[in-house]
């Protein structure tokens, strides 16, 4: 990140965060004024340790988040570029700052480590624990940058086994090969980013690409991140994420979680950022509600995929619209989940000859792509598998389900309801994140 010493490491401002986190906090404070949120963080690669030293260095920095705040021209940018931000939600945001007493970290050192631990040795290995209790429409700014943040530590503390040696050209060849091959695509890396000057080289790669070959069938259609896209006058990209549906669920039931979490979004941006996120409780479950209610087929612009085999998704997309009479062909699909180039273009090839429209949205592909130096280059150096998802809200366990159902995050008790409720199988292959 680009505010940083030689120790702490803060997001460039408080715009280095996604768009999504933006306009889902306007939503909650549209529909849940006061309602409490709890996020928590996953680390899912267990065999990866964080160290004593990377924690500390990390809690000195969340320790500093509030000294975050927008800038007049930060709020002036958005008041043009997200018009359905409104001059309500400005003000808050304008008086909006982060409250690390929020955070509850802690560090668990592994037993072999132990007797280090009791040194409070810097290399003593171990895991980090994270939760952020608060107001909802609080905590729920926490998640992106903190996230980033980590990341940028740990790849300067703990595994420094890279460089920065070929990242622009990788992601420039990256991006001319989707634009030649008329992907449009938007840059998705902020959360899980090597470090801030990573992403900040992969925007100018892509740019200058963009730039390099105009007559290009694909397009970059922005980038998620807002801090990135008032710097380099691009369009802020975004969707809905899992955790407003989650929410809803939890608040409002979840028989018709789905729909309810549609209608409610459509009351705040009632002709824009239409984008239908699928996966919370699986696809299948989402159908059940948008099969009854064609208004949202027909209003919304189309649909995520988050999880899954994504090569299903489109064709069963297209069965959907099709009973509902609606015209898949006038609609989008935005695919994010795990996404490379080579995986890209044969779902471009998929959605061409299907009929739908397609977008892409990239994230550790880009931000996130280094070798090991000690190889040669030979083997990968890997991003931190992690996630902070909302855990609860006003007491009430929150969870996914997602298009991978034997791989679900949240209180298992709700977790084996909530598949009951949409006949999901529960077997003894499911994996329970809590």
């Amino acid at each position: 990140m680009s505010t940083q010493s030689s120790d702490v490491v803060l997001p460039a401002s408080l715009l280095d965060t996604d768009l999504y986190k933006f306009t889902m906090q306007q939503a909650v404070l549209h529909h849940f004024p006061g309602v409490e949120g709890t996020y928590r963080f996953t680390h899912r690669d267990k065999d990866v340790f964080f160290t004593r030293e990377c924690f500390e260095r990390f809690e000195r920095s969340a320790s500093q988040f509030g000294k975050l705040q927008l800038k007049p021209e930060e709020r002036e940018w958005l008041s043009k570029a997200c018009p359905y931000l409104t001059p309500k939600y400005l003000d808050y945001l304008s008086s909006y700052r982060f409250k690390p007493e929020q955070l509850r970290l802690r560090f668990e050192p592994i037993p072999e480590d132990a007797d280090k631990d009791a040194r409070r040795e810097p290399s003593t290995r171990g895991h980090i624990k994270i939760d952020a209790v608060g107001p909802w429409q609080e905590t729920i700014l926490w998640e992106v940058p903190l996230m980033a943040c980590l990341s940028e530590i740990y790849f300067t503390t703990v595994d420094k086994d890279w460089s920065y040696d070929g990242q622009e050209e990788q992601a420039y060849e990256k991006a001319k090969t989707l634009l030649e091959a008329g992907c449009t695509f938007s840059e998705f890396g902020t959360r899980r980013r090597r470090s801030y000057h990573t992403q900040d080289l992969i925007m100018k790669a892509i740019l200058r690409a963009q730039s390099d070959v105009p007559n290009a069938p694909g397009k970059v259609a922005g980038t998620s991140n807002m801090h990135f896209a008032m710097k380099y006058n691009v369009v802020p990209v975004g969707t809905i994420a899992h955790e407003w549906f989650m929410g809803v669920g939890a608040l409002k039931g979840y028989e018709h979680a789905n729909g309810m979490a549609l209608k409610l979004w459509e009351e705040v941006y009632p002709n824009v950022l239409q984008i239908a996120l699928t996966d919370t409780f699986s696809t299948e479950a989402f159908y059940k509600d948008f099969l009854a209610d064609p208004h949202y087929a027909r209003q919304w612009t189309g649909l995520r995929q988050d999880s899954g085999d994504p090569f299903v998704f489109a064709p069963r997309a297209k069965e959907i619209y099709q009973q509902l009479g609606v015209d898949h062909t006038s609609k989008t699909i935005i695919f994010s989940d795990a996404l490379n180039v080579e995986k890209a273009l044969r779902l471009k090839k998929q959605c061409d000859e299907i009929g739908f429209r397609c977008a892409f949205g990239i994230g550790t592909s880009l931000s996130n792509d280094f070798s090991r130096v000690s190889t040669g280059g030979k083997e990968k150096s890997r991003a931190l598998n992690m996630v902070i998802k909302l855990s609860s809200v006003d007491g009430k366990p929150t969870v996914k389900i997602s298009d991978d159902i034997t791989k679900n995050t949240g209180d298992p008790t709700t977790v084996r309801l909530v598949k009951g409720i949409f006949g999901i199988p529960i077997t003894d292959k499911d994996e329970v994140i809590h």
